[in-house]
């Protein structure tokens, strides 16, 4: 499976290679403007779980995921950023972008960005029900397999 990683970058000061060490709990969302789905994971298992999708707008969106913020308790985000196939950005990948921004300054959290082409694809093609949290879960493994 490919790297998934744009640059190697984050909107935290981390390289999503060089994660620290005491970052052990993600929270990945799949960002998409009606539908944001969301999966948890833990570096030590190195696996991830998909949790439901919130369907919320604007400062509503904000709010269910404090919510999940505050019952999973996770040490990072991990934010899926689509591209096009290749690799060229568009306006949803803007908008994923400044998303993990205002997550990162609502929440005062690492923020990891994660290059998330095909991965609804791929949770459509495995038959996930909630294709949102699927994706999101496939990101999330992705980032823990690529860390140390």
């Amino acid at each position: 499976m490919s790297n998934r990683f744009e640059n190697g970058m984050s909107t935290s000061t981390c390289s999503p290679l060089n994660v620290p060490p005491g970052l052990q709990t993600f929270l990945a969302l799949d960002f998409g403007l009606k539908r944001t789905g969301f999966a948890v994971g833990n570096r030590l298992l190195r696996t991830a779980q998909p949790q439901g999708t919130i369907t919320a707008e604007g400062d509503a969106r904000f709010v269910k995921i404090a919510q999940q913020l505050k019952e999973w308790q996770p040490d990072a985000l991990v934010v899926g950023v689509p591209f096009h196939p290749d690799g060229a950005e568009h306006e949803n990948t803007l908008r994923a972008r400044r998303f993990a921004r205002q997550l990162q300054g609502r929440f005062k959290l690492p923020v990891f960005e994660v290059d998330e082409r095909y991965t609804t694809t791929e949770a459509l093609a495995a038959g996930a029900k909630d294709a949102d949290a699927a994706a999101a879960c496939i990101i999330l493994e992705q980032f823990l397999r690529t860390i140390p």
